[in-house]
C-alpha cells in the first residue's frame, strides 16, 4: 500500500500551495501588520500560530474525510463535486473583487510570544473561508478508493505548512518594502488574482470531468 501521494500529485499540490501562500489574506495582513508595529520576531510567532491553526484543520479534515469515505463513497463524491464548485466560485471572486492588502503601520505595545502565537492561531482556526477551503482543497488530491486516504491527507496537510511557512517568513522579512510595493502595484495583485483563478478553475474542471467509478 502506497502511503504517500504520487509525484505528479505532490507537484500539483506544491504549486497550488505556493500560489495560496503568495495570495494576500487575513494571515498575511496580520503578519505584515505585526511586523511593522512590533518587529519581525513578533510576526514570526504569528506565523507559528497560523501554522498551528492549519494543523488543527488538517487533523479534522484527514480523519473526518476518511470516515466519510468509509461510510459513503457517494457522499465523498458529492463533497468533491461541491469542492470543485467552491473552487470555481473562488476563481470568479478573485476576478471580480481581487486581492486586498491594506496595512497601516500602527505603533502598539509589544505583545508576548504567547499572545502573538495565539493571534495567528485564532485567525486561521476561526476563519470560515479557511475551514471551507481545507474541506474542499485537500480532497481534490486523494481518491475515494484509496485505503491510505487518511495518511495522504495528513501528509498533504503538513506539506501545506512546510511549503507555506518559508513564504510567510519571507513576507515578514520584507514587510516594510512588500507592504508598500504591493499597495502601490495593483497590477501585480491583479496578476496574482488571474493566476489564482486559472489554477483553481483547472482543478475544478479536472474534478467535474472525472467520471465516477
Amino acid at each position: 500500500m502506497d502511503l504517500l501521494p504520487s509525484l505528479p500529485t505532490l507537484l500539483g499540490f506544491a504549486a497550488a500551495t505556493l500560489l495560496l501562500a503568495a495570495t494576500p489574506g487575513p494571515d498575511m495582513t496580520l503578519s505584515i501588520s505585526r511586523a511593522l508595529a512590533q518587529g519581525k520576531n513578533s510576526a514570526l510567532f504569528v506565523v507559528v500560530g497560523t501554522s498551528l491553526g492549519i494543523v488543527v484543520h488538517t487533523m479534522l479534515v484527514a480523519f473526518g474525510i476518511s470516515a466519510l469515505i468509509t461510510a459513503s463513497p457517494t457522499a465523498f463524491l458529492i463533497l468533491k463535486t461541491g469542492g470543485a464548485a467552491y473552487l470555481l466560485w473562488l476563481a470568479v471572486q478573485a476576478i471580480r473583487f481581487g486581492s486586498k492588502l491594506t496595512v497601516a503601520k500602527v505603533e502598539a505595545q509589544k505583545g508576548t510570544t504567547l499572545s502573538n502565537i495565539s493571534s495567528g492561531f485564532w485567525v486561521n482556526l476561526l476563519n470560515p473561508k479557511v475551514i471551507i477551503f481545507f474541506m474542499t482543497f485537500l480532497p481534490q488530491f486523494v481518491s475515494a478508493g484509496d485505503p491510505a486516504v487518511t495518511q495522504k491527507l495528513l501528509f498533504l496537510g503538513f506539506c501545506f505548512i512546510l511549503i507555506g511557512m518559508p513564504v510567510n517568513a519571507g513576507v515578514i522579512l520584507a514587510a516594510d518594502w512588500l507592504a508598500s510595493w504591493l499597495q502601490n502595484n495593483r497590477k501585480v495583485l491583479r496578476g496574482i488574482d488571474y493566476t489564482f483563478a486559472g489554477v483553481f478553475s483547472i482543478f475544478a474542471a479536472k474534478i467535474l470531468l472525472t467520471p465516477a467509478k
